[in-house]
């Protein structure tokens, strides 16, 4: 019996096996980007989506397959694996899905979505219940192509938009490793005062922006006991995650920054020991978006501070 499924974004099956294998989660099978449990559900960091409740369910016919999913909830999302002619027959009885790319800082959509597939021609898995209000888990944005200097700015939309929280007016941002300055320029967009701080040249039109300020020094030659308390710390620094936790640790030791938004860039095989210490840190989000590479977010909000 399938009780638990964990969607998982192209080239990362490996990283999902191994964190749930450290868990004690077995993966009964693969279904395409699924990975099948018959064990309940726990939190995955590397899973974009993970179904709840799913529940095998008799195909009798196309419309009777329509109606039973009616029959749990209105709103359901397809996951195409196998017998695709069937399936897409099967959607088109059900409850259109109108997805619309988000606006930043939109608020995403609150309506209460299952996911299901085709396991074989007559039976379906369908969850009423998973992790993201996404279909498929994968959040879409309405794209700005002419402001920002590289497109690191969409997961950084999307981390914010995951955690429901974001800088405001009046809100300090401190954004280590900021060159060419995506991030800058996104966190610019809000309204708030950022500090872009990298040894490396900022883009000119970012460096210009009136509420942006440029440190040319080293993010990890600050020392975050003699700087000024920052509303969001938020880093997309190219290191080692072991070397990321190192800066986290100290300024959190430091009591320098109220919230933390940092990508943990993993070089060659991933580090899931450090990973794992991110992830126990009391509080912490550590995620895999639809926009990340071979990467986790690290949030973090209202951490203590020392003024």
């Amino acid at each position: 019996m399938i009780r638990s499924a964990y969607l998982t974004h192209e080239g990362f099956h490996p990283e999902v096996e191994e964190e749930l294998r450290r868990k004690g989660v077995a993966i009964s099978r693969w279904h395409g980007p699924l990975a099948l449990s018959e064990q309940p559900p726990v939190q995955s960091a590397w899973a974009l989506d993970v179904w709840t409740d799913p529940r095998e369910i008799a195909v009798p016919s196309i419309k009777g397959a329509a109606a039973a999913l009616r029959a749990i909830q209105r709103n359901w999302s397809l996951e195409p694996v196998l017998h695709h002619r069937r399936a897409a027959l099967i959607a088109e009885n059900l409850p259109p899905l109108k997805p619309k790319a988000l606006s930043f800082p939109e608020v995403p959509p609150a309506g209460h979505l299952g996911g299901w597939t085709l396991l074989a021609p007559d039976l379906m898995l369908a969850s009423p219940t998973k992790t993201s209000p996404f279909v498929n888990g994968a959040i879409r944005f309405a794209e700005d192509r002419a402001g920002p200097p590289s497109r690191a700015y969409l997961k950084l939309w999307e981390a914010l938009t995951r955690i429901g929280r974001w800088p405001g007016p009046g809100e300090t941002s401190l954004d280590l490793g900021a060159a060419p300055g995506g991030w800058s320029w996104a966190l610019a967009q809000l309204g708030g005062q950022v500090t872009a701080v990298d040894k490396a040249q900022m883009d000119p039109a970012v460096a210009a922006l009136p509420n942006v300020t440029i440190r040319t020094e080293s993010a990890f030659g600050l020392e975050p006991e003699k700087q000024p308390v920052t509303d969001w710390l938020f880093s997309d620094i190219i290191c080692y995650p072991a070397r990321l936790l190192g800066l986290v640790e100290r300024w959190m030791a430091a009591g320098r920054a109220r919230n933390y938004v940092c990508t943990l860039k993993f070089q060659g095989e991933t580090d899931h020991d450090t990973a794992e210490k991110f992830a126990a840190i009391p509080g912490a989000k550590v995620f895999h978006g639809a926009h990340n590479k071979h990467e986790l977010m690290f949030c973090l909000l209202d951490a203590p501070v020392q003024n």
